[in-house]
């Protein structure tokens, strides 16, 4: 019997010295990269908490993995255990669907940047300004004072205007007045108008032109470049004063 022993640990010893040899390099090796890519993704400025869930997820299936080939090398049957785990991998996606398009969604948000807190943006039809970007949602404050989450995977999907990603804007505005107006006077005064605002920027230079004939009206196009806290302001401001010029 102790043959049959001894002969068996002849046998298995170079199965366990490769698995504690496979184990220790994959502990070692688990340690360098997770460092390499909490260095990476710290150059890449991308917020705490996603660094730290990324690293999470990540350490944890290079863990698995780990585990699944140590215990193969051990002379284990591993085919039944992989089987548990992509059963057990595929309930929870199929029951975290949403979640997880959201989580890809805000990890493509932080990664790529499209916009960051403090910007201005439109999407999913709601536009404001961006108070904070989380995993899975994206708060937004509205000029109504309204707060607003935005599912992270919709927004990711979808187009989005960014009014910050510019130090300026261009506000196209519409100013109609009536066929017995003469079309050279009223776009003069126009032009006076939008020349004449203290905060219309000088360049790009303001347009005044004549946009459409209308049944009853002529339409006049105005196209002015402002600072954009200024948008808001100037463009009503324009539109008041173009009131005194127009004749309906």
């Amino acid at each position: 019997m102790f043959n049959r022993y001894f002969n068996f640990l002849i046998d298995y010893s170079p199965r366990v010295v490769s698995a504690l040899l496979i184990l220790f390099i994959g502990i070692w090796a688990i340690k360098i990269l997770r460092k390499v890519v909490e260095r990476i993704m710290i150059k890449r400025e991308l917020e705490p908490t996603l660094i730290q869930f990324t690293l999470d997820i990540l350490i944890w299936g290079v863990r698995i993995l780990l585990f699944v080939t140590v215990i193969s090398r051990l002379g284990v049957e591993t085919s039944s255990f992989v089987a548990i785990l992509g059963a057990i991998g595929l309930a929870v996606g199929m029951s975290l669907q949403g979640s997880l398009s959201n989580f890809a969604g805000g990890m493509l948000i932080i990664m790529f940047k499209p916009f960051k807190v403090g910007d201005t943006i439109e999407a999913q039809g709601e536009t404001g300004k961006v108070l904070e970007i989380h995993i899975f949602t994206t708060k937004i404050l509205t000029a109504q004072n309204q707060v607003i989450f935005i599912p992270n995977g919709a927004l990711s999907n979808s187009k989005i205007k960014n009014y910050s990603e510019k130090n300026m804007r261009r506000s196209d505005l519409i100013v109609r007045t009536g066929y017995d107006s003469d079309i050279k006077v009223t776009k003069a005064q126009l032009e006076t108008i939008v020349k004449n605002h203290p905060k219309v920027l000088k360049s790009p230079a303001p347009e005044v032109f004549v946009h459409e004939l209308g049944e009853t009206t002529v339409n006049f196009g105005l196209r002015v470049w402002v600072k954009n806290a200024d948008y808001a302001k100037v463009s009503s401001d324009i539109l008041e004063e173009s009131k005194g010029v127009v004749k309906l």
